[in-house]
């Protein structure tokens, strides 16, 4: 009786972990209490293979909303900071503008003062006053030019200094709004990391035996999705051939096989998803952008059919988890926290499209 009390406790916390999900993201659907028909086959068993899916879905929805909001706030701190630098780009144009703008006054007022020594009259001008028509004409053009030249200049150097107080002002505001936005989306993703903390701690105080079935649950709903995936000829002349940049792509994403997935890492020792497919492009010298939904959003997006090993794969209608596809109708991913960066079928989750770093 005390391990169905156990058992039920359990189920319950992890209907209280959803609850607690506020993030702006689809809440998971509350998980039920098992009824006495799902009683583990194995009286040994503290959980039947019925309470542990619902404990399996639980926990894939909890963290696949943690990177969800995991990929929202990098994106959110990234973009503010690189306001931060153009803010800072553009106050240093404005003070080399403000030089530039004094040096050619200074210039100006030498102009001026040379004029007073020499009677109100320029050199170019004493130069107009030779009694050679072709140097008097010359000389009232170069007093012409000379003249224009300076004025126009410095209209130029005077609305550029304008234009660039003006961007510089609305850089500042939308700067404030990224902010804010950082803020905002740092404290959704500390709420759903205390949640994803403890549905670890669920899943930790599963038995070693209940932590390998759970494993296999897991394998097998992949194996599920993967064969009806096949089965519906998605890739049935998919038959495309790396890329050299691709072919580069691939083997660092393979190589990084085994090691451990991390929140926000971006290697050498450790990955998450995006993490691990903007790495493998960097290597192949395609800079791509950092998360999987700024992924999903920029990169050229290509039908399944015409997918080639190098590709990425974006899952889910939120685009918060990817994939580098390797062909056979295979991924390389690095798949939430206690996995390790492996191989999976490609159709194992909810394919969202197919984009491409290359096109």
């Amino acid at each position: 009786m005390n391990r169905r009390h156990c058992a039920t406790a359990a189920i319950t916390l992890v209907c209280a972990l959803a609850l607690l999900t506020s993030t702006g993201q689809a809440s998971a659907a509350p998980v039920p209490e098992p009824s006495s028909s799902a009683a583990p086959a194995d009286p040994s068993q503290r959980y039947s293979n019925a309470d542990l899916e619902k404990v399996r879905e639980q926990i894939e929805t909890l963290y696949r909303q943690a990177g969800a909001a995991t990929d929202a706030y990098n994106l959110a701190e990234e973009r503010t900071k690189k306001q931060s630098g153009e803010i800072v780009k553009l106050a240093k144009a404005i003070v080399d503008g403000q030089a530039r703008i004094a040096a050619l006054k200074d210039r100006a007022g030498a102009q001026a003062r040379e004029q007073y020594r020499n009677g109100g009259l320029p050199p170019g001008a004493q130069l107009a006053l030779s009694n050679d028509p072709k140097l008097f004409l010359d000389g009232i053009n170069k007093v012409r030019q000379s003249q224009q030249a300076s004025k126009s200049l410095l209209t130029e150097l005077n609305q550029t200094q304008q234009d660039l107080e003006t961007y510089t002002q609305d850089a500042s505001a939308n700067w404030e709004k990224l902010e804010a936005n950082r803020v905002k989306q740092a404290k959704a993703k500390k709420k759903i990391n205390a949640q994803i903390k403890a549905a670890e701690k669920l899943e930790s105080r599963l038995e070693k035996k209940e932590r390998d079935r759970l494993r296999q649950l897991e394998q097998d709903a992949a194996n599920r999705a993967q064969t009806a995936w096949l089965s519906s000829g998605a890739v049935k002349d998919v038959s495309g051939e790396a890329s050299e940049a691709g072919a580069a792509a691939v083997a660092f994403a393979t190589a990084q096989i085994g090691k451990p997935y991390v929140w926000g890492a971006e290697g050498p020792g450790s990955y998450d998803c995006s993490g691990l497919t903007s790495r493998a492009w960097l290597a192949a010298k395609r800079p791509i952008p950092r998360t999987s939904q700024e992924q999903w959003r920029l990169l050229p997006r290509i039908d399944i059919r015409d997918m080639r090993p190098g590709d990425l794969i974006i899952y889910h209608a939120d685009a918060s988890h990817v994939g580098m596809y390797v062909g056979d109708g295979a991924i390389v991913h690095s798949p939430r926290p206690g996995r390790n960066v492996t191989l999976a079928g490609a159709g194992s989750m909810k394919i969202l499209g197919v984009v491409r770093p290359d096109k």
